[in-house]
């Protein structure tokens, strides 16, 4: 048992029956079980029972043992003025203070399901890909979870992106140019591209997105590649980087982009030319935001290609063995929009188009699902996986639920524990 467990059996409402009795042998009406706070201050406010023919409102602390209320020092505490029902799992004291105040305890060791409990043991100290692996049965799965799941992802997305716009002077387009930069990078370099980005004023990439040389300059030199050139191409990204510098008293700071564990078309250098290509678009976030349908977005990227140095290099002065143009592939313009495009679309239009959730659920069902290890996990569990409405669900789902045992705030857990409450 654990005080978070207790508090939800309390909100949930998951007892074998409701005829309580406080540990003096009153009988204990639960009126209203109150609202869990998850703030400080006592754990459920605004309830109301009725003892001995008396209507208390106020609010209800719970605690695992009766001595916590000394242990967690509520005695002086303000906060815990008003309570109006002390509820355990178990009694193993008396608290004076409590008895002298005549503020009832309620013990519930004998309402709870011992089954349930066993359960929840097993959900929270077994070592599976998800703590309810051996159980898991994809007929649990509620109806819309997946659309619940991608509405909390935007929105977790859309408040960082909030914080951004609040410190950019509310300018989405320099938000998205960093967003794009951030996906551009991947795992290994999202956050390098990302502070490369913003240590560009964006009216300088204003300025410059038409001339491609220009823009692939700035961050080459930012990333710190530019000191020594090797060849005649570098040289003229030095030359146009210098210019910059000094037109535009550009930084003195320098990121460093990995290469280490990256196949070559996910080096930085092609990568980053990529970036300057896409932005060398007119007018590219009024059609990113104009975009209805995933041909118009897909048809921004189509084209994007690394300039025509990375047709047969990898890195700087260092030929590869065959010529290729360098395109983006279609599985990283399908990352590019659910991890940039989608979050910004839904943030721009949120509070004035009821119906762009619609809208973005759409996108996201037009996609195919990703390939990846926690993937591949969740379809051994029988689970069918076709569209990133999917595969962005249970990503999330298991890097904010399962991976931290979290099955209490998850509804395919809550009904796991439901029904051992109920067996």
């Amino acid at each position: 048992m654990t005080e978070k467990l207790l508090q939800y059996l309390w909100n949930h409402k998951v007892f074998n029956n409701f005829d309580f009795k406080d540990i003096e042998g009153n009988p204990v009406e639960i009126m209203d079980f109150g609202q869990w706070n998850t703030n400080a201050g006592p754990d459920f406010l605004f309830a109301k029972v009725k003892i001995n023919n008396v209507i208390l409102a106020g609010n209800i602390e719970l605690h695992i043992k009766s001595s916590d209320w000394i242990f967690h020092n509520h005695s002086n505490d303000p906060n815990y003025e008003n309570i109006i029902l002390h509820v355990v799992f178990h009694q193993d004291i008396e608290i004076a203070e409590l008895n002298n105040n005549n503020i009832p305890t309620l013990e519930l060791k004998n309402y709870v399901n011992q089954h349930l409990l066993l359960q929840y043991e097993k959900l929270v100290n077994g070592d599976h890909f998800i703590p309810c692996e051996r159980i898991f049965d994809q007929k649990k799965i509620p109806v819309n979870f997946h659309e619940e799941n991608i509405i909390k992802r935007l929105d977790e997305k859309s408040a960082e992106l909030e914080k951004s716009l609040e410190k950019y002077k509310n300018n989405f387009e320099a938000v998205l140019f960093h967003s794009f930069a951030y996906s551009f990078g991947l795992k290994v370099n999202a956050f390098t591209f990302k502070q490369i980005a913003e240590s560009i004023d964006f009216s300088i990439i204003n300025k410059i997105r038409q001339n491609k040389t220009q823009l692939e300059a700035l961050l080459f030199g930012i990333s710190g590649w530019l000191d020594a050139p090797e060849d005649e191409s570098l040289k003229i990204w030095k030359r146009e980087f210098d210019f910059l510098t000094t037109k535009f008293k550009i930084s003195d700071l320098r990121f460093h982009p990995k290469f280490l564990r990256l196949r070559p078309h996910n080096f930085p250098t092609i990568r980053l030319s990529q970036l300057a290509d896409l932005y060398g678009q007119p007018h590219l976030f009024s059609k990113i935001i104009a975009a209805n349908n995933m041909d118009e977005l897909v048809s921004l990227f189509t084209a994007v290609k690394a300039s025509e140095y990375w047709n047969d290099h990898f890195n700087f002065g260092k030929p590869a063995k065959i010529s290729q143009v360098k395109f983006l592939s279609k599985d990283f313009i399908d990352l590019i929009i659910l991890n940039a495009i989608l979050p910004i679309k839904y943030t721009y239009h949120k509070y004035h188009r009821e119906e762009i959730t619609d809208e973005i659920m759409h996108f996201y069902r037009n996609i195919p699902a990703e390939k990846n290890s926690i993937i591949d996990s969740w379809k051994k569990l029988g689970l069918e996986i076709t569209t990133a409405l999917e595969s962005q669900s249970l990503i999330y789902q298991y890097s904010n639920g399962c991976k931290e045992k979290n099955c209490l705030n998850c509804s395919i857990g809550f009904k796991l524990l439901k029904e051992s409450s109920d067996a």
